[in-house]
């Protein structure tokens, strides 16, 4: 058998990226109709204290009475909100500041660079906690920490990619022609670096969830009542032996989402017939 020659190869979607997006769709649609459909997270019921499923809570209650059921769908609202909002602002700044240091290049590109490099000189996880811990159980400290984190990523690859376009004939050619940066943004630098940017963002949006759940764990991130994957977590964590079923819940639908999250945008090459 000869070996495909470069041309025979394309990229299609990747069974397992359907897989990804199918399961996306579950846990956002377990976070909108728990809203409506599914009784209040927070009333507490200590007569139901560690019941096990049931049809009237098919996943059991926790510690206080809580329908589980509910506060995972209410853990998905909360942590999905912090992840694409704090990723979308970090695809945002770093953006811009890519585009600019490409754009500027010489010392406004130096001084940007060692910036990132500043920034990712210190694991993402770090910097999180250490932005959380000035205030705790705050929402904006945690979007702080998280975009904090995250725009090195994506300064990188649009700082690389575009300063190759910049410099490539198409864009030489049209300041010749007089045409001004909004134009060959628009048409030459940003349509190559969409697909990239949205693959880079889906995993951006997978290490966020990870962050909330892993500060929720450790005590940093949210606070209770509040329901969120890690926090509930460590409130199963003492009823392990009598009921399993409570950190089974949030640990098996935070692993669902980080990996539908990773494998939803990832490319698949196939050989063409």
């Amino acid at each position: 058998m000869s070996a495909a020659s470069p041309s025979a190869i394309v990229t299609s979607p990747a069974p397992l990226g359907r897989w990804g997006v199918w399961v996306l769709l579950a846990v956002l649609l377990l976070g909108l109709l728990s809203t409506w459909l599914g009784p209040d997270p927070a009333i507490q019921n200590l007569d139901q204290s560690l019941a096990a499923p049931s049809t009237s809570h098919w996943l059991g209650t926790d510690h206080l009475g809580r329908d589980l059921l509910a506060r995972l769908g209410e853990a998905v609202r909360v942590s999905f909100w912090l992840a694409l909002g704090s990723a979308l602002l970090a695809v945002g700044l770093g953006t811009v500041l890519g585009l600019c240091a490409a754009w500027q290049r010489g010392l406004t590109e130096r001084l940007l660079c060692l910036c990132a490099d500043g920034v990712a000189a210190i694991p993402g996880l770090l910097w999180v906690l250490l932005v959380a811990a000035l205030a705790p159980g705050q929402k904006w400290a945690l979007y702080s920490g998280l975009v904090l984190t995250a725009w090195v990523e994506f300064f990188r690859l649009v700082r690389s990619r575009a300063s190759m376009t910049l410099a490539g004939d198409a864009v030489q050619a049209g300041r010749l022609l007089g045409f001004g940066a909004p134009y060959l943004l628009r048409w030459h630098v940003l349509p190559p670096l969409q697909s990239d940017l949205l693959r880079l963002w889906s995993y951006a949006v997978a290490n966020a969830v990870l962050a909330v759940a892993a500060l929720g764990f450790v005590g940093v991130g949210l606070r209770p009542p509040t329901a969120e994957l890690g926090l509930m977590m460590t409130e199963a964590l003492p009823y392990y032996d009598e009921a399993p079923w409570l950190l089974a819940g949030p640990v098996l639908l935070l692993v669902l989402t980080v990996a539908a999250l990773q494998s939803a945008t990832r490319p698949h090459e196939r050989e063409s017939a």
